[in-house]
């Protein structure tokens, strides 16, 4: 079943990249008693992720957080040290990755895909969502191949 707005968060490990290594941390705990600006990607690295979806929310963290969000994050079905990696080279520090290399995030929401097609394996879909302490208050979710609705600029008309 695919999560919906007013649903609360499933609380499972994730790993938070930062610079001194993966941190795990149960979600539940994470989305507690803040607003968070979610994005998920396919895949780091990949293109419209790096042209695009991460360097929305770069550009518009500012904005995002001017409107009352306290964290902007983003997952995908990684690892921490890619993640972290691709936050040194096309991120920011206003953005917390969160790796979800066994897709149990994503899989416990319900937005899972198979990019096998593509040699990806099971991943993550493209898709964004407002936390708000641990209950979704928006939820947007990208057709097959778009990038509309999951972008920073959407999420910021949303806040």
């Amino acid at each position: 079943m695919t999560i919906s707005v007013g649903d609360t968060i499933p609380d499972v490990t994730m790993v938070k990249a930062t610079p001194q290594g993966p941190q795990q941390i149960q979600s539940g705990e994470y989305f507690k008693g803040r607003k968070v600006a979610l994005f998920s990607v396919p895949g780091a690295f990949t293109p419209t992720c790096s042209a695009k979806h991460l360097p929305g929310y770069v550009d518009k963290a500012g904005d995002l957080k001017a409107k009352g969000v306290d964290d902007i994050a983003c997952t995908a079905v990684n690892d921490a040290f890619v993640m972290n990696a691709w936050n040194d080279t096309a991120g920011s520090e206003e953005i917390t990755m969160l790796a979800d290399g066994n897709g149990e995030f994503v899989e416990a929401i319900g937005l899972t895909m198979d990019g096998s097609g593509y040699g990806m394996g099971q991943r993550g879909q493209r898709f964004s969502m407002v936390v708000n302490d641990g209950k979704v208050e928006q939820l947007n979710v990208e057709d097959q191949g778009d990038f509309k609705v999951s972008s920073a600029e959407h999420m910021l008309g949303q806040l």
